[in-house]
């Protein structure tokens, strides 16, 4: 008679627990109602290509059952697609004060930012869970957190191809011409045997060349002997032998106006022993020993006569005389004559012609076609240029400068195109690194790396290359395309100290004004925007982000301001500014709507 009501209690024990189950989900999910959530920052924001907020959830006291969890679900819900986010758990055992006290969490979410998500919203939906048969009661879904400013996004990118020197100097440049005549022992006439010599011949072969130049400077000079004023004569005498031969030899070559254009520097040499002293070094006639008498003396006091004096004092004076003293009686001619050049014209047409192949590439030297690449301003014949280049000499230069090439076209370019220039300039890019570890070849490769995206690739180079005592105008631009990265992965601390260093163009310039803003410098960020609105007022975006720091500063006037002539020079922002959250708290001010009509 017993196992009957066994069977029939059985049952209502089970619907009692379920009863008791059912009432605890539901006291939870009513008190759910009182919940605290606070979402920071709100709207959310993206930062390199990251959405991070904090989430700090608080429960009303005795909300937590035992035995029962509270779950917490996030989502980012945006058009028709939504991203599950992580999950809040609250358990009365993780709480054992949750009758007196509001069980808390604050945590930390992170999810990619994708196109599109820019309208979205952050929503959350309680559910109370009976973990041992997972019945459950779920909340309304509510949003906490409405929409996403993307400004940090704005960032331009900041490229510049650093074009390693050609080495080719296109200045004039001078070539010097040393020769130098004997005189007799007291004598300044410029001999028959000296003019009829192989050095005499061969000058008067250059002078008839009529070798373009500058200056002829002859230097007089005299063996240290005899009274001051004999010297004195003698030097003067001898450097004024050799110009009226000079000048002869010009009027017989005809060298009518061009004379005149030479300019004549007569040094005579007096009371100079460094002559005798050079050639003494060399000579070996006597011994260190003997050799140290003359220095003593020649270093000694006394004039320059009481040391000749002294000198002949010596026993070995007279064989010192004999072999050393005939080769200080001289005078040294030096001619600076213009180095023979093509003109710049005829460098570039001979290059076009190599490139082309109507010409042989001995035709110009290496330096040559890399001047000819330099100063050419199309892309495509640089590159063409450069190209028959590297078949003659494919150096470092040259493969630095053909990669710099690409790496312009490719900032001209896009999608496919875009990406064969890239990949093109990196692979010469590091034919050169191999060659030489140069600045210019470490920046472009950074620069190519950024292009397509790899930021941190990119980082890396343009830091590497910032380290290598990079020229002005190279360290300028890797300075600024490095800022750029930096706020495109989220370190705006280093980009401000990039962009402090990079270069006063506009967009660098930008860039900065769009980090100090980011970084909450909205004072600075306004005075650096302004600038470059007031040195290029056709920068849209300027005067956009401009816009966007007055906002931040509740500064409605410059708001106005600056979204006027942003949307005056592109409609198109009309639409970007009226969804813009920058500018929720001027939704209702009617000069803003007018402007966006």
């Amino acid at each position: 008679m017993k196992t009957p009501n066994v069977k029939i209690l059985f049952p209502i024990l089970l619907i009692g627990v379920l009863s008791i189950s059912g009432c605890a989900l539901s006291q939870m999910k009513k008190m759910a109602k009182d919940q605290q959530l606070t979402v920071t920052p709100s709207p959310l924001e993206v930062h390199a290509d990251t959405i991070r907020f904090e989430m700090a959830a608080n429960l009303p006291a005795k909300m937590l059952k035992p035995k029962k969890v509270y779950r917490l679900s996030t989502f980012y819900k945006y058009g028709t697609q939504e991203r599950k986010l992580q999950v809040l758990n609250f358990r009365a055992a993780d709480y054992p004060n949750s009758d007196t006290e509001q069980p808390k969490i604050t945590e930390t979410f992170a999810f990619p930012y994708r196109e599109g998500m820019d309208r979205g919203n952050l929503e959350i939906q309680g559910r109370a869970l009976n973990p041992k048969n997972g019945n459950f009661l779920d909340t309304e879904r509510l949003g906490i957190a409405e929409g996403l400013i993307t400004t940090s996004r704005l960032v331009q990118p900041s490229y510049a191809a650093a074009y390693a020197d050609h080495g080719y100097n296109d200045q004039e440049e001078l070539i010097p011409t040393n020769v130098e005549f004997f005189f007799d022992q007291g004598r300044s006439e410029f001999k028959t045997s000296e003019v009829e010599s192989d050095r005499g011949s061969k000058f008067a072969a250059f002078i008839a060349e009529k070798n373009v130049t500058r200056t002829v400077t002859i230097t007089g000079t005299h063996s240290p002997e005899g009274k001051e004023t004999i010297n004195s004569e003698l030097s003067q005498e001898r450097a004024d032998a050799i110009e009226a031969w000079y000048r002869e030899r010009m009027d017989s070559y005809d060298y009518q106006g061009m004379a005149d254009e030479i300019r004549f520097i007569l040094k005579p040499i007096v009371q100079d022993w460094n002559g005798l002293k050079a050639a003494l070094a060399s000579y070996n006639g006597i011994s260190s020993a003997e050799k140290s008498e003359w220095t003593n003396i020649m270093n000694g006091a006394g004039s320059f006569e009481q040391k000749e004096k002294e000198l002949q004092k010596l026993s070995t004076y007279k064989q010192v005389f004999d072999d050393v003293y005939p080769s200080l009686r001289t005078a040294k001619t030096e001619v600076l004559s213009v180095k023979p050049k093509k003109t710049p014209e005829e460098i570039a047409t001979l290059a076009l012609a190599i490139a082309g192949g109507s010409q042989s590439a001995d035709a110009l030297s290496l330096e040559e076609m890399a001047y000819a690449a330099a100063k050419n301003p199309s892309l495509e014949e640089k590159q063409s240029i450069l190209e028959a280049a590297a078949k003659k000499n494919d150096t470092w230069v040259i493969h630095n400068n053909l990669g710099a090439v690409h790496l312009e076209m490719a900032m001209q370019t896009s999608g496919r195109e875009q990406r064969n220039h890239i990949n093109t300039a990196k692979n010469h890019f590091n034919i050169s690194i191999q060659k030489n570890a140069s600045v210019e070849a470490s920046a472009n490769l950074g620069m190519a790396l950024a292009m397509e995206g790899n930021l941190w690739g990119a980082h890396a180079e343009l830091t590497k290359a910032a380290g290598m005592n990079p020229g002005n105008d190279v360290r300028q631009g890797v300075n600024g395309a490095k800022g750029a990265v930096e706020i495109m992965v989220g370190r705006y601390d280093l980009a401000i100290n990039s962009l402090n260093r990079a270069a006063n163009s506009s967009v660098d310039q930008f860039n900065k004004g769009l980090v100090q803003l980011l970084r909450k410098d909205y004072r600075n960020a306004q005075a650096t925007l302004e600038a470059v609105i007031a040195a290029d007022r056709g920068y849209v975006w300027a005067h956009y982000v401009a816009a966007v720091a007055a906002a931040r500063q509740e500064n409605e006037n410059k708001v106005i301001e600056h979204l006027r002539n942003a949307v005056t020079a592109d409609s198109s922002l009309k639409t970007k500014a009226f969804n813009d959250l920058e500018f929720r708290q001027y939704s209702g001010v009617q000069a803003f709507t007018d402007i966006l009509k």
